[in-house]
């Protein structure tokens, strides 16, 4: 792969993370947990805006790295994927257990939910068997206070061996007594941290491994684990033992006939392969539970019972789905109605400064071409869709982000797991899908949080099958014209969100049979098995998610958008106004898509909207008005009923209306999506299929209820 240097000085060898250190000062702290036990937040609070976000190399597994400095040190914390294990049964156990093997991290701090310790530790466990230079970090002390649960934090670190500091992680006071850990946290620890003990069997083949070791360099492994893990015959974890440490390594003939002979010892009492690995994994959990045996107690048994309560009602056959679909219409309502005025605003503004860049370029005598192309193209097409786009993400990413913390995101994955599966697909894209309604190119990002290549490669696919926000605005419109029809107000709104939900629910039935066409298909295969933890349900932190769904998801979005907006208008404007004939190209390209666009009930002027709006979905219906009044840049929507005369007089129907509202919600994705795919997978022939199969989806669906449609009226 070679070296690569970022901003906090992390390069890149092979495949792995090398932290270079600016000084000898520096200390390389690797931060692991399991999901949702508040790591991102003690990261974020320790390093603040000191932040770097990237891709493991190698890996579609993001990765973030920080400073943060104490009195006497200073440290670079890397934080590694959230997992359960490090025995590497996906990529984020594989990225995580690789960085703290390969990566020489000074010291671990493992962070665990207080509310169930003993789940967590068995990541301790595991990697304190890897690096004694391990912290143990206890958050949400306060949860676990407020359910009657009590933690001898002193006793769980005389067991552990290692430092155990408890935390409220959203209080940054709390993680002064942790760093103060940290400094004392000595480069060389004694080996005092607990060994898991396993069965005799076992250890005995461990042995004969180890005493082999002893004569050979291993530089900072421990010989223990690397015995147990050269038992496992794990071929990734080989490879990364051949980077690291030489080719030759595994090819030493002592070691080589050492692992043999332990091996066939195994063998002849029945352990080998599956076996093997389930007697590690109950000898972790058993020690996990001896461990928390008087260092956990409870005031009362039924201290998750209010939670429990709560999810008979929102993962019950009964009750999931339909408290999903409402759950989806208020947030579509809260959306709508709440990006109305913001988006009025954002465009006066915009629309403000278009006015003045015209008054510049008149004082300054420039063509009247050149102010065309420039100012009406390309600035107003950028003006549109940053006024359209912008706050409808703002309310719809924070209001996600606000689900994801309070825990019912992991909840909607667990209702919708089963059809998923029976799609031969992932119940995570169940998530991935749920981002797609904020923006596929976001959804699609969000797909690396599924394991299998196959099943990531199905959600990526499917993912613009549900519409992102830059189509909500051109669905609502048409919904408001044509269906809702006189109603106002508060009523008109919320039957708006009826109605676009019923589109949405329609999106996601053809997820599910694009899915499972693509499994029977193109990408057979069995679905895999996975952890989906329904974590207990908390009070989101309202501030931070607010800036971190703006910053993290908005403003990325918007930003790729606009790149590709900016040019697109410049192409729009030369269509519009370069003429052959008597007519612009605009409009003979309309022309010539007319028969075809007949046929899906729609018309040229719609279809060729819909390929000049490939940079972005919110300047369809502009388009549409400027083609039919002649204009040669985009439009300003004038009110809805003047609008809909205008579409009724070039032939719009209610047919009309539901092919558009078929084809808005099933065409191609727009070019940040496409491009974020491209960058996803690496390939321009699953980047040409993901735009092909809601296209074709979209066309023969529209065809069908035409022809149906006209039959019978």
């Amino acid at each position: 792969m070679g070296l690569t240097k970022n901003s906090v000085g992390i390069k890149a060898v092979d495949g792995g993370l090398v932290i270079q250190k600016e000084n000898g000062n520096e200390r390389v702290v690797a931060l692991a947990g399991n999901p949702n036990v508040g790591k991102s937040t003690v990261f974020n609070a320790l390093t603040g805006m000191n932040q770097h976000t990237g891709n493991w190399p190698g890996k579609t597994v993001s990765n973030a790295q920080g400073y943060c400095k104490t009195e006497n040190n200073s440290y670079i914390l890397v934080d590694i994927p959230g997992t359960y294990s490090l025995m590497a049964h996906s990529a984020e156990e594989e990225v995580a257990r690789n960085f703290i093997c390969f990566g020489e991290p000074d010291a671990v701090v493992v962070v665990c939910d207080a509310t169930c310790l003993e789940r967590n530790l068995n990541l301790v466990i595991q990697t304190v068997e890897i690096c004694k230079n391990t912290v143990v970090c206890v958050n949400l002390l306060d949860e676990a206070r407020r359910k009657g649960i009590k933690l001898d934090l002193k006793k769980l670190s005389e067991r552990l061996g290692v430092p155990v500091v408890g935390t409220v992680a959203q209080k940054k006071k709390t993680l002064t007594e942790l760093m103060k850990t940290l400094d004392k946290v000595p480069l060389n620890t004694s080996d005092n941290a607990i060994r898991v003990r396993y069965p005799d069997i076992i250890e005995e083949a461990v042995g004969i491994i180890e005493d082999a070791l002893n004569g050979m360099d291993c530089t900072q492994l421990d010989k223990r684990w690397l015995s147990l893990k050269l038992l496992e015959n794990d071929p990734q974890l080989e490879a990364q033992l051949k980077l690291y440490l030489g080719s030759d390594f595994l090819d030493n003939g002592a070691l080589k006939a050492a692992t043999v002979k332990a091996t066939q010892k195994l063998q002849l009492c029945g352990v080998r392969g599956d076996k093997l690995k389930d007697m590690i994994v109950s000898s972790i959990v058993l020690t996990a539970e001896k461990i928390c045996n008087g260092v956990v107690t409870y005031a009362e048994s039924g201290y998750r019972s209010a939670d429990r309560k709560i999810d008979r009602v929102l993962t019950s056959r009964w009750g999931g789905y339909p408290v999903m679909l409402l759950l989806m219409a208020f947030i579509f309502w809260l959306t709508i109605s709440g990006a109305n005025y913001p988006s009025e605003l954002l465009s006066k503004g915009l629309f403000a400064v278009q006015d003045m860049l015209s008054d510049l370029f008149m004082k300054l005598g420039a063509p009247e071409w050149l102010h065309g192309a420039l100012v009406m193209g390309v600035y107003r097409v950028l003006a549109w869709v940053v006024s359209v786009m912008l706050p409808p993400m703002a309310i719809f990413f924070p209001l996600f982000t606000l689900l994801e913390d309070s825990g019912y995101l992991p909840r909607v994955a667990y209702n919708l797991d089963r059809p998923f599966k029976r799609c031969c697909a992932c119940g995570k894209q169940a998530l991935t899908m749920c981002m797609g309604f904020g923006c596929n190119a976001a959804g699609v990002v969000g797909c690396r949080i599924i394991d299998s290549p196959r099943e990531r490669l199905l959600a990526i696919l499917t993912n613009s099958f549900v519409p992102c926000n830059g189509r909500f605005p051109t669905i609502i419109t048409v919904i408001a014209m044509f269906f809702v029809g006189s109603a106002a107000g508060v009523f008109s709104s919320v039957l708006s969100a009826v109605l676009l939900t019923a589109v949405i629910v329609l999106g996601i039935l053809m997820t599910f049979l694009s899915t499972k066409l693509l499994s029977k298909t193109v990408l057979k295969g069995v679905p895999s098995s996975f952890t989906l933890e329904l974590p207990p349900y908390r009070k989101p932190q309202i501030g931070k998610v607010i800036v971190r769904s703006v910053f993290d998801r908005t403003l990325f979005v918007l930003g790729r958008a606009a790149a590709v907006a900016a040019p697109a208008g410049l192409i729009i404007w030369l269509a519009a106004n370069i003429t052959v004939g008597e007519s612009s190209i605009l409009q003979h390209c309309a022309n010539f898509l007319d028969p075809f666009a007949r046929l899906m009930g729609l018309d040229g002027v719609i279809l060729i909207a819909f390929i000049l709006g490939f940079p972005a979905n919110e300047i369809v219906v502009p388009i549409i008005i400027m083609a039919y009044t002649a204009n040669g840049s985009l439009t300003e929507l004038p009110g809805i009923f003047v609008m809909k005369n205008l579409l009724e007089a070039n032939g719009w129907t209610w047919i009309t209306a539901i092919c558009f509202l078929i084809f808005c919600l099933m065409h191609w994705p727009c070019s940040t999506t496409l491009i974020t795919i491209k960058k996803e997978t690496g390939s321009l022939k699953w980047t040409a299929l993901a735009a092909v199969l809601p296209t074709v989806f979209g066309i023969v669906l529209c065809i069908l209820f035409n022809l149906t449609a006209k039959m019978f009226l």
